[in-house]
C-alpha cells in the first residue's frame, strides 16, 4: 500500500502519477527539460530573496546559493532553517515568499497557502531535494548495525531500552552487543523530518508502532533536541544514542541498515531514488502542486524506504515583479541540472528526473507578479 507522510493508518493512496527518479536520470535532463538551459536563473536578477524552512535542506540550500549568486552578483538569497512547521507557517502567513517542507501541506495548511497565493491553482509545491532520512547511532564498539522495522519501532517507542536487547540481538546476529542504556534522542521542534520516519515506522513496522503520524514526536521521555544538527550533536554526545536525520548531516556518525524484503538497506540517494520510482501525485491538487505520496513497505530489493521528499513553496503569482523575478530566477537554479547536481554533490540528495524537471518548470514558469 502507498502511503502518503500527512496520512494516517486506514488511508490509501489515490493518484497513479509516477515520480521516476535517479542519479542517472540527469542526463536524460539535459535534453528534455527547459530549465536545464538555463541552470542559473533569469540573468541578472537582483535584489533579496528570503525564504525559511525545512534544517534538512540547509546544506543543499547553501549549494544553490553558490551556483546562483555566481551568476547574479547583485542577488541575496537567504534561508533560516528554522523547520518545516515554521517554515509553512512563515510561507502560508505571507511572511516569506519561498519555503522549504520536508511534508506536503496538509488539507488545513492548502487551504490558507492557497487563499494566501490568491487562489487554488496559484500554490506551487515542487519536490526538489530527495534524500533518505539515516537512522545514525553512537554504541560503543557497534560499526555495522542492522534493525528491522518492528525492533526500529520498540527502540524509538522506549519499549526496547538496552542495546543488549534480545531483538536487537536477533537483528545482529555475530554482534557482540554491550549492555548500555538506549538513549532516544527526536527532535523538539515539528519536522517534516519527524513526519516522514514516523510514517515508516507507522506503515513499515504496523502494530509495533502505535502512534498516529505527525510531524511532532509522539513519544514522551526521551532526549529533545531542536532542529537536525542538535539531533546529531545529541547522538554524537551520548555513548548508547540513536536518532534519526538527513543523511547529509550525520557526519562520521554510523547510520541503521533498515530491513527491505530479505534484505539490508542502507541510506543512499541510489536507494532513495528507487523507493520514490514507486510515488505516485496526491489526488486533488492544484495544477502545479506536485505533492507525492511514498510506498513506506515495499519489499523490493536495494530501495531505502525511510526517506524524504523535500518541497519548495512558491506561488504562482506575487504582488510585485521584483519577488515574483526572484522567486522565478531562484527556482529555475533550484530545479536546473546544474542546481540538482551542486545538491547531490553536497548533502547526497538523489537529482529529480527529467519527468519531475518539466513539472518543475511549467509551475515555475507560471511565476509573475499580479
Amino acid at each position: 500500500m502507498i502511503r502518503s507522510t500527512r496520512s494516517r493508518k486506514g488511508l490509501t493512496a489515490t493518484a497513479a502519477l509516477a515520480l521516476s527518479l535517479s542519479l542517472a536520470a540527469c542526463g536524460a535532463a539535459n535534453e528534455s527539460a527547459a530549465t536545464a538551459d538555463s541552470g542559473n536563473g533569469s540573468p541578472g536578477a537582483s535584489g533579496t530573496l528570503s525564504g525559511a524552512g525545512a534544517s534538512s535542506q540547509a546544506a543543499a540550500v547553501d549549494a544553490w546559493k553558490n551556483g546562483f549568486l555566481r551568476a547574479n552578483p547583485d542577488a541575496t538569497v537567504n534561508y533560516d532553517p528554522v523547520g518545516s512547521g515554521g517554515g509553512r507557517e512563515q510561507f502560508v502567513s505571507g511572511a516569506v515568499p519561498w519555503a522549504g517542507s520536508d511534508a506536503y501541506l496538509s488539507d488545513g495548511e492548502l487551504t490558507k497557502a492557497q487563499e494566501r497565493c490568491g487562489g487554488e491553482g496559484n500554490l506551487i509545491e515542487i519536490p526538489a531535494y530527495i534524500s533518505p532520512i539515516a537512522v545514525p547511532y553512537n554504541v560503543k564498539g557497534i560499526q555495522d548495525l542492522q534493525l528491522s522495522p518492528e525492533t526500529l519501532a520498540k527502540i524509538f517507542d522506549q519499549q526496547i531500552t538496552t542495546w543488549d536487547d534480545g531483538a536487537i540481538a536477533k537483528d545482529n546476529p555475530d554482534a557482540d552487543l554491550p549492555s548500555t542504556p538506549v538513549t532516544v534522542v527526536n527532535r523538539s521542534d515539528e519536522s517534516g523530518t519527524t513526519e516522514n520516519f514516523v510514517d515508516y515506522l507507522s506503515v513499515a513496522a504496523g502494530d509495533a508502532w502505535p502512534h498516529e503520524v505527525s510531524g511532532d514526536w509522539p513519544v514522551s521521555g526521551g532526549t529533545a533536541a531542536k532542529g537536525t544538527t542538535g539531533v546529531v550533536q545529541s547522538v554524537e554526545a551520548t555513548d548508547g544514542a540513536i536518532g534519526y536525520s538527513d543523511v547529509s548531516q550525520i557526519g562520521d556518525l554510523p547510520a541503521t541498515k533498515v530491513k527491505v524484503g530479505q534484505d539490508w538497506v542502507g541510506p543512499s540517494a541510489e536507494a532513495a531514488a528507487k523507493i520514490i520510482e514507486a510515488s505516485s501525485q496526491v489526488e486533488g491538487r492544484g495544477e502545479f502542486d506536485h505533492a507525492t505520496q511514498i510506498e513506506r513497505n515495499t519489499t523490493e530489493a536495494g530501495t531505502y524506504p525511510i526517506v524524504l521528499a523535500s518541497y519548495e513553496l512558491a506561488c504562482a503569482q506575487y504582488d510585485d515583479a521584483e519577488t515574483a523575478d526572484l522567486v522565478k530566477a531562484w527556482l529555475t537554479h533550484v530545479t536546473s541540472d546544474e542546481g540538482q547536481q551542486a545538491s547531490a554533490k553536497t548533502a547526497g540528495s538523489a537529482p529529480i528526473s527529467a519527468a519531475t524537471q518539466e513539472k518543475a518548470t511549467a509551475a515555475i514558469e507560471a511565476i509573475s507578479a499580479k
